[in-house]
C-alpha cells in the first residue's frame, strides 16, 4: 500500500493549493477598488454645436428648452457629408436613455438606426405642434415625426413619458 499514500499526500497539496489560491484572490479582491452602480457621466455643453448644426443644416433643428436640470446632455453631433444629421443624448434623472436625432436621409433607413430597429405602430399622438408616431419593439422605444426635408426621432430606453416630456420641449430657436 505504498501507492495509497502519495495518492493522498497528492490530493491533500491540491485542496492546500486551491485554499491558499482562493484566499490571494479573496484579498485582492478586497483590497483593489472597484465602482459600485452607475458611472457619473459628464454633463456636455452643446451650445455650440447646436448653433453650428443650425446654420449648417438644410432643416430647422431642434433641442430640447425647459427640461429640468437633473436632464443632463452627454453626448452631441452634427454630421453634414451625406446627409445632415443632429444627435443629442441625454441621462434623464432615472438614469434612462433618450437621444433625439435628426436627419435628411432615408427616413426607413434613419428611423430604423435611430430607433435601434423598433416599429411603427398604429398609435398617433398629437405633441406641441408635432404629429408622432410611436413605434416600439427594437431596443429602443421611439416617437418619430416626418416632415418635409427631415426627420425626427426621440428615441432611448426611457418610458414613453420620457419621451414625451422631452419632445414637448423642442424648439427650433
Amino acid at each position: 500500500m505504498a501507492g495509497s499514500n502519495g495518492k493522498q499526500k497528492s490530493v491533500r497539496n491540491m485542496v492546500l493549493s486551491l485554499g491558499v489560491t482562493m484566499l490571494a484572490a479573496g484579498v485582492i479582491y478586497l483590497f483593489i477598488p472597484h465602482e459600485d452602480g452607475t458611472p457619473d457621466l459628464p454633463r456636455v455643453d452643446y451650445r455650440v454645436e447646436l448653433l453650428t448644426a443650425r446654420r449648417a443644416a438644410s432643416y430647422a433643428v431642434v433641442a430640447p428648452q425647459g427640461l429640468p436640470d437633473s436632464w443632463k446632455a452627454t453626448s452631441v453631433r452634427f454630421q453634414g457629408d451625406d446627409f445632415d444629421a443632429w444627435h443629442l443624448g441625454l441621462h434623464a434623472p432615472d438614469g434612462e436613455y433618450v437621444q433625439i436625432e435628426q436627419s435628411t436621409q432615408k427616413p426607413s433607413t434613419f428611423i430604423d438606426e435611430a430607433s435601434q430597429g423598433a416599429q411603427a405602430t398604429k398609435v398617433t399622438q398629437k405633441i406641441g405642434d408635432r404629429t408622432w408616431t410611436r413605434y416600439t419593439g427594437g431596443r429602443y422605444s421611439a416617437l418619430v415625426h416626418e416632415e418635409k426635408g427631415a426627420t425626427t426621432v426621440v428615441a432611448g430606453t426611457g418610458s414613453f413619458k420620457q419621451l414625451e416630456q422631452v419632445a414637448a420641449a423642442l424648439k427650433t430657436s
